[in-house]
């Protein structure tokens, strides 16, 4: 069985995606808003709009199924429809119970939801890395189909009124951001950075060896060998890749584990910096205060004591 990494790196830093509010509107329309999150979205369920925010140069047309992922920008305005006359300024329902998302006619209504991604200060990090001021995914890409499913079922239980329709919607909100995220992956020309990496097909035995076995003490030579590549070549896709080198890249994906492993367990130091491939505590530690910032126990006590860098809690 083929380990599925993008789910373990998602898993890792939680990543959750939580839909905000929608509109469904016909005629000539426009919302504007403050953008006060790291990573918001966009989607059009069915209609067509226009999408301007700060640091693109121009605005972008969005059809039936595309998603733009804004990263930290700060307004977002988006307009629709035709014909003549003003355009009317409306106001996303936060609540996907009211009558008018209720009532969305799929054929005559342009439909947008809009959603956060939730993540821990590691992985905004990760993703605000990766990702332009606005990614765009288009389903018009051959692979895209899933993700225009996961639109149209959410259209579903917002406008049928099933029982347990709202817990179905906010697992809907997860849904699409994998959805976004793979479809994102596979269709577009990736900056370096972990989401490029894990994509590379050539370098997955070595990422495996990383992955699975951090503890080792891997060098070039093992992970090139890995990869079937030679020591030069290697470094030098990976380097690509990723952003930065393999054994740089390796004690990054140890100090993920390592954060995981402070927050949520009760384990000693020392026998984390055994887990991990460190001859000793006082070398994790180093290692650890060298990446993150503060030294292990520190990192521990802090994060116990502010839940709010938890996601789904309010900062």
């Amino acid at each position: 069985m083929v380990t599925d990494r993008l789910s373990e790196v998602l898993d890792l830093v939680e990543v959750r995606g939580v839909l905000s509010g929608g509109i469904a509107v016909r005629g000539r329309w426009v919302s504007r808003a403050e953008v006060r999150i790291p990573l918001k979205f966009v989607a059009v369920v069915c209609g067509r709009a226009r999408l301007d925010t700060d640091g693109i140069t121009a605005p972008i047309s969005l059809g039936p199924g595309d998603v733009v992922i804004l990263n930290d920008r700060s307004w977002l305005e988006i307009e629709g429809g035709s014909g003549d006359g003003a355009r009317h300024e409306i106001t996303p329902e936060e609540d996907f119970s009211s009558a008018r998302l209720i009532a969305a006619d799929r054929e005559a209504d342009d439909v947008i939801v809009g959603g956060r991604i939730e993540l821990t200060p590691v992985g905004r990090a990760l993703l605000l890395n990766v990702l332009p001021p606005a990614a765009l995914v288009r389903t018009s890409a051959a692979d895209s189909a899933p993700l225009r499913g996961s639109l149209h079922r959410l259209l579903d239980e917002v406008t049928e009124g099933r029982a347990g329709s709202a817990f179905a919607i906010r697992q809907h909100g997860q849904l699409l951001l994998l959805e976004v995220l793979r479809a994102y992956a596979d269709s577009s020309e990736l900056p370096a950075g972990w989401l490029g990496v894990l994509q590379d097909e050539r370098l997955r035995p070595a990422l495996d060896l990383m992955h699975e076995h951090p503890e080792q003490p891997w060098g070039l030579h093992d992970l090139a060998r890995a990869a079937a590549m030679s020591r030069t070549s290697f470094a030098q896709r990976f380097r690509k890749a990723a952003g930065e080198p393999p054994l740089t890249y390796l004690s990054r994906w140890r100090m993920l584990l390592a954060r995981r492993a402070l927050r949520d367990s009760n384990a000693r130091v020392s026998a984390l910096a055994s887990e991990l491939g460190y001859a000793s505590e006082g070398a994790f530690s180093t290692a650890f205060k060298r990446v993150v910032g503060e030294s292990p126990l520190r990192y521990r006590q802090r994060v116990r004591a502010h839940p709010r860098n938890r996601p789904g809690n309010s900062a």
